[in-house]
């Protein structure tokens, strides 16, 4: 049984089971923006219960004398160490600011109760629960941990000492102790409180009257609400963690608990006590537990948007970059490859005051009236953000006193020349033709192709220059398995690198979104020393970097049938070209 310490209170994050490699680095994020360190003596992170050997393998290993335990340990330790699992358990101290207080339990209380608490009055909003709850896109719920340990006895058996039902200690003079039993005591006292008590397992399937038989165990902590399964005040849940795959679905193997019925195919149904499993037991907050992720993120689904491109970034992915950038109220943020505006939506619905830059005037224009960038913030309710034609390598020169701090953060998917390509100021002739004076009102500059290498370089100094102190740059890069942060990714000695969160793609390819942080002020008469700095192995690096569309495309070459969707893709365009001027050549004509 695994000992929790009395004088801390113990919260339960469960995860999405997606976005794996984001979990932590999003939590982190969003307590940091309420004065929380994630990691530290005040919000410190409990080891979760280690797995139990797999399924699949572990009845071969005890019918074989020949096998290797010790390897066999070594290896389950390295499976331990390398999975993401979908949850973590953090602990506070009872008088940490984000504990709820015992007033926070019900209306109505106990005029025997003797309050130990702070005198400085707690709302709801202030308490981790809903600090978590309220922004972090990838948590499927909090709970209030009373117990858990790699078995059901072992869960339940913490849960009875943590409670303290055993010592009959319910008396109201227990209501003046702020320990572990703070919130159980008062629970236990108030008749008003409906309840439910939920199984809950991750893709695997009991039958009822296993369900029923795990409830029971818990029949000792005599609840006096009564059970309303609907919109209960309270609910508790019983958490049995299987081993999941890198898509969410349990692994194979297990004990069959109960047969196929019907026409239906057998479902593996686990046994109580499987070893596979870990077991936690808690209190939802925030009400109950929720089946899909908090938030209104899926209003601002692409389907519904108004102006799309074919690199809009999808509305799940870009509110967790936001979180990551720490965007909160009144923060100003800068988006400098804005495009159709997806990423800045999701920072203005966080309440910041946007700007977006492109150096493609067409994007920035839209469609028309009701289908551009504007029209996007339109549809949301959203505060307007300011849109500047710019090109982020001549930063310097478009905008004035360009080394004085004004983002809180930098938000952004640089063009990488996969589904659009990176362009800049320029022309490719040696000696391009002048602009007539009467044309520079509505004259657009050429550009020219701008090096992958050069975007990401530009970048960083652009966010050194501009972010204040403790300000982050957020940005998304794609790579390969074989991606090494130290040689692969450029950096700038006034940022660090917080996070580094991977998002598969295929087998080897991926994308890589990457959290910096300002630590130091810019100084504009060291930059070339800061731009001969940016790669650790420097032009081997750069030309690593450059040459990422290239391996792409190598790779997808190699794909069975590529040269014939390709066939086809570049019909679909010509077909689709030749539309565009018909409809162009009929305006004309009517006109």
């Amino acid at each position: 049984m695994i000992p929790m310490d009395p004088s801390r209170y113990y919260v339960l994050v469960e995860f999405a089971v997606r976005h794996l490699d984001f979990l932590a680095a999003e939590l982190a994020s969003v307590l940091r923006l309420h004065g929380i360190t994630y990691g530290s003596p005040d919000c410190r992170v409990e080891t979760l219960p280690q797995l139990g050997p797999h399924p699949t393998n572990s009845t071969a290993i005890e019918n074989c004398s020949h096998v290797d335990h010790k390897n066999t340990v070594q290896d389950q330790q390295r499976r331990n160490e390398k999975r993401q699992r979908p949850f973590c358990i953090l602990s506070f101290p009872f008088d940490a600011p984000c504990v709820p207080r015992l007033e926070m339990l019900a209306d109505e209380v106990d005029s025997a109760k003797n309050l130990a608490t702070s005198s400085k009055s707690q709302t709801s909003s202030e308490t981790i629960g809903n600090i978590i709850l309220s922004r972090c896109v990838l948590v499927r719920s909090v709970m209030e941990l009373w117990g858990y340990g790699p078995s059901l006895d072992d869960c339940v058996e913490q849960v009875r000492q943590w409670t303290d039902v055993s010592s009959g200690s319910t008396t109201a003079s227990t209501l003046t102790t702020t320990n572990c039993q703070h919130s159980y005591q008062k629970l236990v006292r108030d008749h008003g409180r409906s309840w439910k008590l939920t199984v809950h397992t991750l893709g695997c399937t009991y039958s009822r009257e296993v369900q029923e038989a795990m409830r029971s165990r818990f029949q000792f902590l005599a609840l006096p609400g009564p059970v309303q399964m609907n919109d209960p005040t309270d609910e508790y849940v019983l958490i049995r963690e299987t081993e999941l795959d890198d898509h969410g679905s349990p692994l194979p193997g297990g004990s069959i608990d109960s047969a196929a019925s019907g026409t239906n195919p057998p479902r593996t149904r686990y046994k109580p006590n499987d070893s596979v499993s870990c077991c936690y037991f808690g209190r939802a907050l925030g009400g109950t537990r929720q089946t899909k992720h908090r938030g209104d993120v899926s209003r601002f689904s692409l389907k519904s948007r108004a102006y799309l491109g074919p690199t809009s970034m999808d509305a799940e992915l870009s509110f967790v970059m936001a979180n990551l950038a720490g965007v909160g109220q009144s923060s100003v943020v800068l988006d400098p490859f804005v495009g159709t505006g997806s990423i800045l939506v999701s920072c203005a619905a966080r309440g910041a005051y946007c700007v977006g830059t492109d150096i493609d005037i067409r994007v920035l224009r839209g469609k028309g009236e009701n289908s551009n960038v504007v029209s996007n913030f339109r549809q949301f309710d959203l505060p307007r953000p300011e849109l500047i034609r710019s090109d982020n390598a001549i930063y310097q020169r478009h905008f004035r006193r360009t080394h004085i701090p004004m983002y809180n953060a930098i938000v952004t998917d640089p063009p990488y020349g996969i589904r659009a390509g990176a362009r800049k100021s320029g022309s490719r002739l040696d000696q391009p033709r002048p602009v007539l004076e009467s044309n520079r009102h509505n004259h657009i500059a050429q550009t020219k192709p701008y090096v992958v290498s050069d975007v990401m370089v530009d970048l960083l100094d652009v966010a050194a220059r501009t972010l204040v102190l403790g300000g982050r740059l957020v940005y998304v890069i794609p790579s390969f398995r074989d991606f090494e942060p130290e040689s692969d990714l450029p950096r700038h000695e006034c940022l660090k690198t917080v996070h580094i969160c991977y998002q598969p793609l295929s087998a080897e390819l991926g994308r890589r979104v990457v959290v910096m942080q300002k630590q130091s002020e810019y100084d504009p008469t060291q930059r070339k020393t800061y731009l001969a700095k940016s790669w650790k192995n420097g032009a081997k690096s750069a030309e690593r970097c450059a040459n990422i569309r290239d391996k792409i495309m190598e790779a997808a070459k190699l794909k069975p049938n590529y040269q014939e969707r390709a066939a086809v893709r570049k019909q679909k365009r010509k077909i689709h070209k030749e539309e565009k001027k018909r409809v162009k050549l009929e305006k004309v004509e009517m006109s």
